[in-house]
């Protein structure tokens, strides 16, 4: 099968279940030969060049985006692939950091498309979406590909790629409709990435999940690196622009180095990205490669700063520990002599008041509340609800666009206007705040 267009080939990927859209139920018993055999009907492109696997349950995103810069910097040929994607579909398929564009994805998933047809095998969107990234890494020929779980771990449709290096974030609650109620059952999935005589990556001191990941490690024969035993952060102070960091790593030590993130979060996911880029390369990356990537460093949609006068700062927090983060973030490098305001809207999947009260308590003015588009999206009404059953001020609104335009309409210069909630609220608030066109309505 040949599309003829982008817009075909999208439509062919879009009639596939979506489980990052919908309630995801796992498949049962969970597993991935059906990713597998379409990738051996492609001669297993996925073992054409090596690659790091990245999981957490935040940070994981920004982590592998660092890994990749760093790599790149370096003079290597990189692949990235991270999710969910902000404006675009191809946002999360990348090479040296420039999106694939129309023409290769439509062929890619024109291929795909022939093996379905060929083979029976009917792939889930992201299992289409991590085969077509696979495929055109080796297709372009990339000395490594740095990839982003996109659940868990063992049964995540990354886990078919074999990574010498793995790296583990950390571990909160969340997805424990999929994952299991607990941190340990969380734990116990995402180290299910690490691999026999690979190198295991982990930044987390929560002592269930080093115990977990020491017991995985120790089991089938791999090499674990910890956070405080063999790296750390040393300093991780808040600077013009973001933060100010200096750590040890296996092979190196970096002071005084500027990160261009703003976030203590950011100084750990820095840190742990440089240690899995030495480990991958199995030397120091050296003083050049890490000052200049780490100060150039840009996350969309992650403590992004999208406008001013008043500052409209977005972000991707969408579970209690995100939203953690942000408050902490917030109080450290944010401080306004303004009024605070705060759009908001929600997933199912979450504790809405586990959600909701930090941000009360830090004491946003005015809450304005939305529900963005997924079937996922949390009625704006429970949003409402769950603001004022904490002592908050809340509005429905009826977009996001709307929530954020009142937002602004009632904010001072001096003032302070966060989006946060959900990454597809941060999608369409910063679509509307820098006047970009989504390319999912196509």
């Amino acid at each position: 099968m040949r599309f003829e267009t982008y817009d075909t080939a999208l439509s062919w990927l879009e009639s596939h279940v979506d489980f990052e859209r919908l309630t995801r139920p796992r498949r049962t018993p969970p597993t991935l030969q059906p990713v597998a055999d379409t990738l051996a009907y492609l001669a297993d492109p996925h073992h054409d060049y090596p690659t790091i696997h990245v999981t957490g349950t935040n940070g994981k995103g920004s982590t592998t985006t660092l890994i990749a810069a760093l790599l790149q910097r370096t003079g290597l040929r990189v692949g990235l692939y991270t999710s969910p994607d902000l404006h675009g579909l191809n946002e999360r398929i990348a090479i040296n950091a420039a999106p694939i564009d129309d023409v290769d994805l439509t062929v890619v998933l024109s291929r795909l498309a022939d093996v379905e047809s060929v083979t029976g095998i009917v792939l889930t969107r992201f299992e289409i979406l991590t085969a077509a990234a696979l495929l055109h890494f080796s297709d372009e020929g990339v000395d490594v590909a740095v990839i982003e779980v996109g659940l868990g771990g063992t049964w995540d449709a990354t886990n078919v790629i074999d990574s010498s290096v793995a790296v583990l974030t950390n571990v909160d609650l969340d997805h424990t409709q999929v994952l299991g109620p607990t941190v340990g059952d969380i734990a116990r999935d995402k180290v299910g990435i690490f691999r026999a005589g690979g190198r295991a990556i982990v930044g987390t001191t929560n002592a269930i999940v080093v115990s977990i990941a020491r017991e995985r490690i120790e089991r089938i024969g791999a090499d674990g690196w910890f956070v405080g035993r063999d790296f750390d952060v040393s300093a991780n102070d808040l600077a013009l622009g973001g933060r100010r960091i200096s750590m040890r790593t296996p092979f190196a030590l970096y002071e005084d180095v500027g990160l261009s993130l703003h976030g203590i979060h950011q100084g750990a996911n820095a840190t742990t990205a440089v240690v899995a880029a030495e480990a991958f390369l199995a030397r120091a990356l050296g003083e050049d490669v890490v000052r200049r990537t780490l100060g150039a460093a840009r996350m969309p949609g992650r403590l992004e700063v999208v406008a001013l006068q008043p500052t409209v700062l977005v972000d991707g927090a969408h579970n209690p520990a995100g939203i953690a983060n942000l408050v902490a973030s917030l109080e450290d490098a944010f401080v306004v002599a303004g009024r605070r305001h705060c759009v908001l809207g929600m997933l199912r999947g979450r504790d809405l008041d586990e959600m909701v009260e930090p941000l009360v308590r830090y004491g946003f003015d005015a809450f304005h509340c939305c529900a963005p588009v997924s079937p996922r999206a949390v009625p704006v009404d429970e949003v409402v609800a769950a603001v004022r059953r904490h002592g908050g001020a809340a509005t429905p609104h009826p977009s996001t666009a709307s929530a954020l335009a009142a937002a602004r309409a009632s904010a001072g210069d001096q003032d302070l206007v966060v989006v946060a909630g959900s990454l597809y609220v941060v999608a369409e608030a910063r679509a509307a705040a820098l006047g970009l066109t989504s390319r999912h309505d196509t």
